[in-house]
């Protein structure tokens, strides 16, 4: 069993989505694929927005997807994509820097799963830097994010959960299909909103599943932020 957010064929987990063949099946997150959703949210909240900036892992197998789809999304609207690379935190922190001297107007962080894990530091980044985000899920609004659109995660290990219980049962992964998420949350941080000086357009608002009105207690938020060794530390932003 497994859960990815790349394209199983492409990673050569099965033969097709429909018929993995092997002994293998699972579920595909669709993260890669949400590039286009997360560009137009910022260009919603953000209509005059010209360059925006995509941060990405390098040592993440999408990081090259992900940079030619938001390229390929950018293209019809005359937004200018700026990629960004970090794996570590201190090059998070560069990325952060960078993308503030070539002014760009916003940031889409790329699903990655150390990008998960230092989800406060980069909510953290974006809140100091005043860049508008917007992130793959909701753990990353709940830990100070102004945005995130993305698979339901708690759905998506439901699905593993019940394939996993078929498989036990007798079923053969060849016979059971790549199950595609379905179930998305848009998630939005109203006070990180306020903080930035944004105004959340009503129709934005409308279509969240989530509007977070009250910001988690600092324990909350801190509770999975580690530091990389000697990575120079990140203090939260004045209030």
């Amino acid at each position: 069993m497994f859960n990815v957010a790349d394209d199983p064929v492409e990673l050569g987990l099965v033969a097709s989505l429909a018929r993995p063949g092997g002994n293998a099946t699972g579920v595909s997150f669709l993260f890669n694929d949400l590039v286009g959703k997360h560009l137009g949210l910022l260009r919603e909240l953000l209509p005059r927005a010209a360059r925006i900036g995509l941060l990405v892992n390098p040592q993440n197998a999408n990081a090259d997807t992900l940079s030619k789809n938001a390229t390929a999304a950018a293209a019809s609207t005359g937004t200018e994509i700026i990629v960004f690379r970090a794996s570590d935190a201190g090059a998070i922190e560069d990325a952060f820097a960078a993308l503030t001297r070539q002014a760009a107007d916003a940031l889409i962080v790329g699903a990655d799963g150390y990008f998960f894990r230092r989800r406060v530091q980069l909510a953290m980044l974006s809140a100091r830097h005043a860049v508008p985000t917007v992130f793959t899920t909701r753990d990353y609004a709940e830990a100070g994010g102004l945005m995130s659109y993305g698979t339901s995660l708690p759905e998506a290990f439901r699905m593993t959960a019940l394939y996993t219980t078929r498989i036990l049962k007798g079923a053969k992964p060849a016979d059971l299909p790549v199950v595609q998420s379905t179930k998305f949350d848009f998630v939005i941080n109203v006070p990180t909103a306020r903080a930035l000086g944004l105004e959340l357009p009503p129709t934005l608002l409308a279509r969240a599943d989530e509007v977070i009105t009250v910001l988690p207690s600092p324990e909350r938020r801190f509770r999975h932020f580690q530091f990389d060794g000697p990575a120079r530390q990140v203090h939260p932003p004045a209030s």
